[in-house]
C-alpha cells in the first residue's frame, strides 16, 4: 500500500487537512500563543531535532510546554505525566494535546504527514534499535502529527512504551490507507474534545 500513487494522495490529503486546520483552529492557536507569552515572557515555540522520512533529521515545532531550562544539561529526558518542568499553561495544553498545533507547519513543509508514526529523537532511536532493529522500516513514510499508536498507547514516557508503540507503528505501516488516516483523525479529535486521556 505504499506505492507512489497512494503516497501522492496521502500528501494531497496532508496539505488539504493542514490548511483547513490552520483556518478552523486559528482562534485557539492565537489564544495559546498569548497565554504562553504572558506566563513567563519566554519563547512560545519549542524547536527540537527529530528523525523523519528516509532517516533524515528535521526540526519539529511545538508550543512550549516546559520551562526554557528543561534540559539545561543537554541530557535527553522523556516527559512524565506530572513533570515538574511543565509550566501551568504547558501542563494544560500537553494534557489536551494542544501543544501539537505548530506541527501543522511541519506537515505543510513536508517534514511530516497528518497521520503516521510519531517522530523520535536520535538518542532514543538508538536505544530502541539496540532491542528492535525494525525501527528503520518506519523511515519509509513521513512521521505523523496524529498516530494510531499514540491514540491507543498514549504518550511514551518509558523505553518499554516506545517498543510497544513501535509494534503498533509497524502494524500501521502494513495497513495504512487514507480511510485509516481519517479514522485516526476523527477518533483522536473526539477523544480530545471529550477530555479522554490517552
Amino acid at each position: 500500500m505504499r506505492n507512489k500513487l497512494n503516497l501522492f494522495f496521502k500528501r494531497v490529503f496532508d496539505i488539504t487537512a493542514a490548511l483547513l486546520s490552520f483556518i478552523i483552529f486559528a482562534p485557539i492557536i492565537i489564544i495559546i500563543w498569548i497565554l504562553i507569552k504572558l506566563e513567563d515572557g519566554e519563547s512560545v515555540i519549542f524547536k527540537q531535532e527529530r528523525i523523519g522520512y528516509k532517516g533524515k533529521p528535521f526540526i519539529i515545532y511545538k508550543f512550549r510546554s516546559m520551562r526554557v531550562d528543561a534540559e539545561k544539561n543537554n541530557i535527553p529526558k522523556l516527559a512524565e505525566e506530572d513533570d515538574k518542568r511543565l509550566t501551568k499553561t504547558g501542563r494544560f495544553i500537553r494534557r489536551h494535546h494542544l501543544d501539537e498545533f505548530p506541527q501543522l507547519w511541519n506537515v505543510l513543509k513536508g517534514d511530516m504527514s497528518f497521520v503516521g508514526p510519531r517522530p523520535e529523537r536520535e538518542f532514543f532511536i538508538k536505544e530502541i534499535l539496540k532491542i528492535n532493529p525494525d525501527y528503520v522500516l518506519l523511515y519509509q513514510i513521513r512521521p505523523g502529527l496524529f498516530s494510531e499508536a499514540t491514540l491507543y498507547n498514549g504518550y511514551t514516557d518509558t523505553i518499554e512504551k516506545m517498543l510497544l508503540r513501535l509494534d503498533m507503528d509497524l502494524e500501521y505501516l502494513e495497513k495504512m490507507s487514507i480511510w485509516l488516516d481519517v479514522k485516526v483523525i476523527l477518533l483522536t479529535t473526539l477523544y480530545i474534545i471529550s477530555g479522554k486521556k490517552f
